[in-house]
């Protein structure tokens, strides 16, 4: 088995100052480095992890190396790999990395096989495509798993459904669930990376721009906030109620889908479904209208469909496709419907994944320890491992809290006090 395969090992100079960088805005995950460098308490493990390969993600990686765990890393997607990144792990930290960006299909099932191949005990993914392919594999594989981590909406969807068919074969922690991942990470993250994607694609002004998302879970309210934020007239589309009412309350347009279409100037999706905006959508779109996605998958733009209304496709610019429809209609289409928010940008900032990643290192520990005695089905992050990175966060920051008086405790604690 290669130890790498990267674009150029003569990026990793480059690389290694991205990660730098990164890492000053990393505090609570170098707290935790700090701690490991001590107490190893991954020493021996491998830990094989499919996820973004950016320079958050390497100092994630570094990390449990500094635990004393050997990292076999592979790409979540084929647009959001820094190939000087990649090729600063390999040369210069010693992870097993297998990633470049532009991967072709079988480049990227053969990356996954790659870190498979190397029997990890832990498993970090994102999306879902590393653990399921572990799933395919015989049994026995999957005995020598203490289990996995999941780091998105879309991967935690298909665990999910996995665990209803009773098909988990080892214990899988939603990272996705915590409160210090998805309310920040989720939020703020990706609202701000996706219009850094959508700016850097187009150079367009939003002020005034139509701006319609789907959704109004975590991902597509940070989105909402901040193409708000930047003077966009904003329209949410739902299917939940509840998310719609919000959504109204918060000072949103709530509309159906069609009627969006046909007003909307620019179209993101951050569901975790597919076919989010499709032929019927298409149809209704003014000329101009340019379509954009931050869900994990490339399916939330029914691209094929687009593709079957148009007479010609051309690239304009970096990650901006143009689609002449046939009936002479002009459709944009970022990223070639892939994370928009990492392809055509360099996703979350560095201080929001510092959360993210600091759940992903403590769960890693937590599966080290208590692995063998979990049930094979999905877990929520365990509390203490939430506060105490929501702990970390704030000190990291100078910020500090109050404590309960003995007083007050005791009140929370009693029936018996009322009126």
């Amino acid at each position: 088995m290669p130890d790498f395969e990267v674009k150029d090992v003569k990026l990793s100079s480059e690389g290694v100052r991205r990660i730098e960088w990164s890492g000053r805005e990393m505090p609570v995950l170098f707290s935790i480095r700090a701690r490991f460098e001590k107490t190893k308490p991954l020493a021996g493990k491998r830990i094989g992890a499919c996820l973004h390969v950016t320079a958050e993600t390497a100092n994630l990686a570094i990390t449990l190396q500094a635990g004393g765990a050997r990292v076999y890393l592979c790409a979540s997607n084929p647009l959001s790999t820094n190939d000087s990144v990649a090729a600063a792990l390999a040369q210069e930290y010693g992870v097993a990395v297998f990633a470049f960006r532009g991967e072709e299909r079988d480049d990227y099932y053969r990356h996954l096989s790659s870190v498979l191949e190397a029997k990890p005990e832990i498993l970090m993914d994102d999306g879902a495509d590393l653990i399921s392919a572990a799933h395919q594999k015989d049994e026995a594989f999957c005995r020598t798993v203490l289990g996995g981590t999941e780091e998105t909406t879309t991967g935690v969807i298909r665990f999910r459904n996995l665990e209803k068919e009773g098909k988990i074969r080892f214990p899988i922690i939603a990272v996705n669930e915590a409160l210090t991942k998805h309310l920040f990470d989720n939020r703020y993250g990706t609202g701000q990376s996706t219009i850094d994607g959508l700016l850097r694609a187009t150079n367009i002004l939003l002020a005034g721009k139509k701006v319609v998302v789907a959704g109004y879970g975590w991902c597509s309210r940070g989105i909402a906030s901040r193409a708000r934020g930047m003077g966009s007239i904003v329209i949410i589309t739902e299917v939940d109620p509840l998310r719609a009412l919000e959504a109204s309350m918060d000072g949103f347009q709530v509309m159906k889908s069609v009627e969006a279409a046909k007003i909307g100037d620019i179209f993101l999706t951050a569901t975790g479904n597919r076919a989010i905006f499709r032929e019927e959508h298409f149809r209704l779109m003014k000329d101009g209208a340019i379509l954009g996605n931050s869900g994990h998958f490339d399916v939330e733009i029914d691209i094929p469909a687009l593709e079957k209304m148009s007479k010609s496709r051309r690239t304009i610019r970096e990650n901006l496709e143009e689609f002449q429809m046939n009936d002479g209609r002009r459709v944009y289409l970022l990223a070639q419907g892939r994370l928009l928010n990492l392809a055509a940008a360099e996703g979350h900032p560095s201080s929001v994944m510092d959360m993210s990643f600091a759940n992903q290192a403590l769960s890693a520990e937590y599966l080290t320890v208590k692995g063998k005695d979990l049930k094979p089905i999905l877990y929520p992050v365990p509390e203490v491992i939430d506060r105490e990175v929501a702990r970390l966060k704030l000190a990291a920051s100078g910020i500090e809290i109050d404590t309960l008086t003995t007083e007050q405790e005791d009140y929370l604690s009693s029936w018996r006090l009322g009126t």
